[in-house]
């Protein structure tokens, strides 16, 4: 197995034999007596039901009832289904498995914010904090194939409330928090939601960013929603409460910390994700317990080759396939995930670097635009933090130009990390 970096014909990076020895995907190799990288290759694709059963194996994914075949694709390749006949809710996997073992007390999410708060919840504290959602939530009706709108900014709260509403056996409609109004309403009537869960606002560069406005607008024009839940997460004290709303903290106030979870066939539906609608109208990729986490931790295992013991830190939004991607992929492995909600040049051009600091990022992910935005602030605001506990980098969205590649790879990453280039899509969800 071998990888290498080159740039203008010149080799910059090469694993040394350490780095290939303690990686995941040699231990997998391993595991199947693969010799090398070729061998992988050519059975994962000769065979591609060895392959994912091996890799539920390898993430330890855990049914209620096993499968009694991989994938059947007897009606075409275009219609597989996975998993036949295996019961199993991802969120057991993501959360329950863990409460009881020593990584209930592992930190599972650290948050910070603009203003510079930071929370953070363990898993044994993620865990009971979805049960007091779930239960409040199924108090309102919410059941098995109920659509929930995720509107929130990147909180605590919104991966409280992704991970409980899928407990209750639900579909997440996860929302781009920079929407308007007509983005909202686009989707949440496609989806045909009857719950929406938003937030009173957010800031950026020190101004409010009202959500509750737009999520009323949105509202009035969805005639299925009939419930809005609301983060008060700005402190807007000028938030108008209509019948239908429900505060986040009445929702859970006075709930038990324990809920039986769903017990959901793997196929069965689970998130709503829309692309961009930069080429028409805005389209809805479904997806299966069994299908986009289980993808999401395989690429976050073998392709970046993170584990329980790293803190990953990619700079996206839930609205986009990245954030649930992260969220997935990361309780699947017991890892931890960092959510920044802010601009990350704020207040100086040392904001990012100052959270991969203070919270001790180990995997850092980025646009290639967001780099050039940073390079023009020069390599000082980079310099002035500690980047030791990065060993690897990460991009997606768009192609890199030389330079700004040459940037990150030399100023971020010292010129000692690996940028591994990640491309999949909202349809696919995971890489190509």
């Amino acid at each position: 197995m071998s990888a290498e970096f080159a740039f203008g014909g010149e080799i910059v990076w090469r694993p040394t034999p350490e780095v290939i020895e303690r990686s995941r995907l040699t231990a997998f190799m391993r595991a199947h007596n693969l010799p090398d990288y070729a061998s992988l290759l050519a059975r994962s694709t000769e065979d591609v039901a060895w392959f994912w059963d091996a890799v539920l194996t390898d993430l330890g994914i855990e049914f209620y009832e096993p499968y009694t075949q991989v994938v059947d694709l007897s009606r075409g390749i275009a219609w597989p289904r996975w998993c036949v006949g295996g019961r199993m809710n991802i969120v057991h996997n993501c959360l329950d498995k863990w409460i009881g073992t020593p990584a209930e007390s592992r930190i599972a999410v650290r948050w910070e914010g603009e203003d510079g708060r930071v929370r953070q919840l363990t898993y044994g504290e993620l865990w009971r904090e979805v049960n007091r959602c779930a239960n409040g939530l199924a108090a309102r009706g919410v059941t098995t194939g109920t659509r929930v709108g995720l509107f929130l900014p990147m909180c605590p709260e919104l991966i409280v409330a992704f991970f409980a509403t899928m407990k209750l056996g639900a579909l997440i409609l996860p929302l781009f928090s920079g929407y308007g109004s007509d983005a909202v309403i686009s989707r949440l009537r496609d989806a045909d939601a009857s719950v929406l869960i938003t937030a009173d606002g957010f800031t950026r560069r020190g101004k409010l960013v009202p959500m509750k406005t737009v999520a009323d607008a949105a509202a009035d024009s969805v005639r299925s929603i009939t419930t809005v839940v609301v983060v008060e997460h700005a402190g807007a004290a000028s938030m108008r409460l209509a019948a239908r709303d429900v505060r986040w903290s009445d929702l859970v106030a006075g709930q038990p910390d324990v809920r039986a979870t769903a017990r959901t066939d793997a196929e069965d539906p689970l998130m709503v994700i829309y692309t961009s609608g930069t080429t028409g109208t805005p389209k809805g990729a479904l997806h299966t317990h069994c299908g986009f986490p289980i993808k999401a931790a395989q690429d976050i295992a073998h392709c970046f080759d993170l584990g329980a013991a790293d803190t990953l830190f990619w700079i996206t939004d839930m609205g986009w396939m990245m954030g649930p991607w992260e969220v997935f992929g990361m309780t699947l492995l017991g890892g931890t995930m960092v959510l920044y909600d802010g601009a990350l040049d704020y207040p100086g051009p040392d904001r990012l670097w100052s959270l991969v600091e203070r919270h001790r990022v180990s995997v850092l992910g980025v646009s290639p635009t967001l780099i050039r935005a940073l390079m023009k602030h020069g390599e000082a605001p980079v310099a002035a933090h500690d980047r030791g506990s990065l060993r690897i980098l990460g991009s997606t969205g768009e192609p890199w130009n030389p330079e700004s590649w040459r940037w990150f790879f030399e100023q971020a990453g010292g010129g000692r990390l690996p940028i591994i280039n990640y491309s999949g899509g909202t349809e696919v969800s995971g890489g190509l």
